[in-house]
């Protein structure tokens, strides 16, 4: 650890605290339907999209409509994008003529886009052509992300008014938060990328000649192996730029080549680098001042980003000290911090990053269920891949995705103020409204299948060796949290990958596809109804006995929730997966 490190870590945090708070008040406009600066351009681009499409901006839904619609949304155009993927060697801007997507993969895959997960069980530049990318992909990543900011939006509402049987109208958040917010933002951005040396063209690959050839030999599946000379290699491009762009502000994290993050042709430089992690955490951040605005109670919109803030800085520091530490079974190499270089576990990091940004960035990418990557956290230490598993356990609520970060940290608000009410024997308030069983219930729910998915998933991976054992890179602890990370993955919607697991099989390409499904619809049904309940209260007036949810001792006691509730969940399965792993380490036994 070094002060350079913590002076980039700062300067990051930074960067999203100043413009957390224009970019919440900017939201909060938009969703109020105030007038912002942006109206004389987009509003008669809204208003020609809504008659296009014969959309009725002033007509209000109830949660169940709400529910109803998006779910319909989203089954549409995964099955879209499904049928693309199957047809991609018959559609155009196909240059390098691949094939049509296996049927297994293409549904993990449109299930992975269209929940806002990104898990790619495949190589991109090999596998998904130049349309598919755009059209079905990119595509995904604006209107999956545009889904969590309206959904998050009808949470607020709902906490908000009073006495109502409504939370808005999906398809107007929808194009608000596409038209207003993510579009803008990309266009901007993917400049900014460009400028940066991220590619951004429709060329075919090109092929270069090595200056020295390479004799690689491989594996099949009948066991045999065969031995050839390489002498060219293939260079993917393609438009990256402006799926790059997507990807990071809506907290998507698909990349558009294999190594992600870590390409050149996706993150080419520190500047780059920064960017990427700033936009990842920039719309969930300001969603708290957006919080607080809607809610008119400011102070309780910063005392949810303090607790998210707290959470942010644990796991960075966990993170950043694991990899700052040499490996203790490499005893005959230097691993001192020089002018040379790095010390620590460089294992699996870009040298232009270092140690400091790859922790960083694999905090924040977790944090905020972005699931992009700029180092392999396979390679990380025991503690610090410990670090990005436990984020996403902790239910992708530490800033987390676009929108889906907020109504999953309000779920353990309402749980926080419920255990407050119980520890001073009257009924729990929250912002004026009463919370009784039925919310509790809902937020419990909303809580449980979390767990259920990710455990379950995982212990019938693990009790199947010719399924789930048979694709794994590595046995013993190491090879429990493969698969755990995985369906963790799934379930938190983050999309990415421990490493070291094949997940291109028939099994965990349906199973890790249902993981994700669940982990979206199944806990937003839920979330929305209690939306509903509360959205049809009335306001009582605080009393002495009302907990305040704006100051230190609320976001402490928040805190506290979020993490007793990880920590009695997965700590059995923790200690049998990266705790364990670093134990053995120790006492000098690898996997």
């Amino acid at each position: 650890m070094t002060a350079n490190g913590w002076f980039q870590i700062s300067l990051f945090f930074a960067l999203v605290l100043v413009c957390a708070k224009p970019l919440g008040i900017y939201m909060a406009r938009v969703f109020e339907r105030e007038r912002v600066w942006t109206d004389r351009i987009l509003r008669p681009i809204e208003k020609l999209i809504y008659r296009f499409t014969g959309i009725d901006e002033t007509h209000e839904m109830a949660w169940t409509e709400y529910a109803i619609v998006m779910l319909v949304f989203s089954l549409v155009t995964m099955l879209v994008t499904y049928g693309i993927e199957r047809l991609q060697n018959f559609l155009p801007l196909n240059p390098q003529h691949l094939a049509a997507v296996a049927p297994d993969l293409a549904l993990n895959t449109a299930a992975s886009f269209t929940t806002n997960t990104n898990w790619q069980s495949y190589v991109p530049e090999a596998t998904m052509s130049y349309l598919t990318q755009m059209l079905t992909l990119a595509y995904h990543n604006f209107f999956s992300g545009a889904a969590g900011i309206a959904l998050a939006v009808a949470l607020i509402r709902g906490i908000s008014r009073r006495e109502a049987k409504t939370l808005g109208n999906f398809w107007v958040d929808m194009t608000r938060a596409s038209l207003w917010v993510l579009l803008p933002g990309c266009l901007i951005y993917a400049l900014l990328l460009v400028s940066q040396g991220v590619v951004q063209n429709f060329r075919p690959y090109d092929q270069a000649k090595l200056m020295q050839s390479q004799i690689v030999t491989t594996t099949g599946t009948d066991g045999k192996t065969t031995t050839q000379t390489v002498t060219t290699q293939n260079i993917a491009q393609g438009p990256a730029a402006s799926q790059e762009a997507i990807k990071m502000l809506g907290t998507n994290g698909g990349g558009f080549f294999n190594a992600n993050s870590a390409h050149p042709f996706e993150n080419p430089t520190p500047l780059s680098n920064l960017l990427q992690m700033f936009s990842i955490f920039l719309i969930p951040a300001a969603l708290t001042v957006t919080l607080g605005r809607m809610t008119r109670s400011p102070t309780h919109g910063w005392a949810v980003f303090a607790a998210m803030a707290v959470l942010f800085f644990v796991g960075v520091a966990v993170a950043y000290y694991a990899e700052s530490q040499p490996n203790p079974l490499l005893h005959s190499v230097d691993q001192r911090v020089t002018a040379m270089q790095a010390g620590g576990n460089m294992e699996g990091k870009e040298v232009r990053f270092g140690i400091a940004n790859s922790a960083l960035f694999a905090t924040v990418t977790t944090d905020a269920s972005c699931g992009a990557v700029n180092s392999a956290h396979d390679s990380f230490m025991p503690l610090g891949g410990l670090v990005p598993l436990v984020n996403i356990m902790l239910g992708e609520v530490i800033f987390g995705g676009v929108g889906a970060g907020l109504y999953g940290m309000l779920m353990f608000v309402v749980l926080a103020v419920f255990i407050a009410g119980l520890m001073v024997g009257r009924t729990p308030e929250y912002l004026g409204k009463k919370i009784e069983s039925f919310d509790v219930k809902m937020a419990m729910l909303y809580v449980l299948i979390f767990p259920l998915s990710i455990l379950g998933f995982s212990a019938v991976a693990l009790m199947m060796p010719n399924l789930g054992l048979s694709a794994l890179g590595n046995t013993g602890p190491h090879g429990l949290s493969e698969i755990l990370y995985a369906y963790t993955s799934a379930t938190g919607n983050n999309g990415s990958a421990f490493g070291g697991l094949s997940a291109n099989t028939h099994w965990y390409n349906l199973s890790i596809g249902t993981a994700m499904l669940v982990g979206r619809f199944l806990m937003i049904v839920p979330m929305l109804a209690m939306a509903g309940n509360l959205a049809g209260k009335k306001l009582v007036p605080p009393s002495p006995g009302t907990f305040p949810v704006h100051t230190p001792l609320f976001t402490v006691l928040l805190t506290g929730v979020i993490l007793i509730v990880g920590a009695l969940t997965f700590f059995p399965a923790l200690s049998l997966g990266p705790i364990l792993e670093h134990l053995m380490m120790h006492a000098g036994k690898s996997f």
